[in-house]
């Protein structure tokens, strides 16, 4: 018998630590290109703070002799100050969103860090109790919701920050436009502070559609039809998508987490409809009975090569991965068919004993 035949396998605890080790070495290095990110940023936010305050000298300087200045000059001057102080928003912004990235993954090394720690150093159990664990595998499914709650946690930070957050950084710029326009002309500052007004406006119905999109409060006092049903008409008027929801079967309430586990689903395949796909129709069946539920996701849009979809960035931005590991871990499956230009279709089922 050869050398390589006469391995032992690795058990199912062994391979979890092997992976977690892997896991954390791929986290420390990203940590170390964080930290230089936030460096660099940092610094080109203080450097940008540094020009703010001499623009703005500079333009006080100007309003002090405002009659005797050329109109080029006033127009150069006001343009440099909102030229400088939109991109340190900007920066500020994206120093923000690297720190918040920082403090994520730190939280996700310690926790694999423990992993680790306790499987180097097992508690004193029998041999075959710890035998028994390992068949169990009691420990991957805590892994695997740790890392589905960071990347769930990234997606969120990112539309926080391309949404609300530069929203109102785009607010607090016309607010300074039209302050610094009162003292020059009236008139402007009034139709700048009608746009303002509209900007405003929009930015709190995109602020509410956020929150109902972390958590509808229908989801908790009626549950996940009539909540689907809701968000489906909402997405409609937001998106001008067409999209059918069909609903057969019982209809009758279940296990909270589980409802809450279909309804982010099917929420995140829709905004993959709209977002990635570019689809124009998104068609979604849902039938329930008392063994299971099963629902479909089916749009017209673009289709991708099946290969794109089990590995590299676009699973990572279409949430893929956190969609299948919450679906497993309620003993569930996802199917995921789908070809360039043909759309894509989801399917998607949960057991309910």
């Amino acid at each position: 018998m050869d050398a390589t035949s006469a391995e032992t396998p690795q058990s199912p605890f062994a391979q979890l630590l092997e992976n977690c080790r892997r896991e954390y070495q791929q986290v420390q290095t990203e940590l170390k290109e964080i930290d230089l990110l936030i460096k660099q940023t940092a610094a080109e936010v203080e450097r940008l703070v540094q020009r703010n305050a001499q623009a703005t000298t500079r333009l006080r300087q100007i309003e002090a002799a405002f009659d005797t200045v050329p109109r080029e000059d006033i127009r150069e001057a006001y343009t440099t100050v909102r030229e400088i102080q939109q991109r340190l928003f900007t920066m500020r912004g994206q120093l923000e969103k690297l720190q918040s990235d920082q403090k994520n993954l730190s939280r996700y090394a310690q926790l694999l860090r423990q992993v680790l720690e306790v499987g180097q150093s097992p508690p004193d159990l029998p041999e075959a109790a710890m035998e028994g664990l390992a068949e169990t595998e009691a420990i991957p499914p805590i892994v695997r919701v740790i890392e589905a709650q960071e990347r769930e946690r990234r997606h969120l930070a990112r539309r926080i920050h391309d949404g609300p957050a530069q929203s109102l950084t785009n607010l607090i710029l016309q607010a300074e436009i039209c302050e610094r326009l009162f003292e020059v002309d009236p008139e402007k500052a009034r139709a700048e502070l009608a746009n303002l007004k509209s900007a405003v406006v929009k930015t709190f119905k995109e602020v509410k559609d956020f929150i109902s999109t972390l958590r509808p409060m229908m989801l908790d006092d009626l549950g996940l039809i009539p909540t689907l049903r809701r968000y489906v008409e909402d997405f409609k008027e937001r998106n001008e998508i067409d999209v059918t929801l069909n609903i057969t079967g019982r209809e009758h309430r279940f296990a909270t987490y589980k409802e809450v586990t279909i309804f982010r689903v099917v929420q995140e395949l829709m905004n993959n409809a709209r977002d990635f796909s570019q689809a124009t129709a998104i068609q979604i069946g849902l039938d329930i009975d008392d063994r299971r539920a099963r629902v479909v996701v089916e749009d017209n849009g673009r289709g991708f090569e099946p290969a794109e979809l089990s590995a590299g960035p676009l699973v990572e931005q279409m949430g893929l991965d956190t969609m299948r590991e919450r679906i497993e871990m309620l003993q569930g499956r996802i199917q995921i068919d789908t070809q360039p230009g043909k759309g894509m279709r989801v399917t998607i089922e949960v057991p309910l004993p």
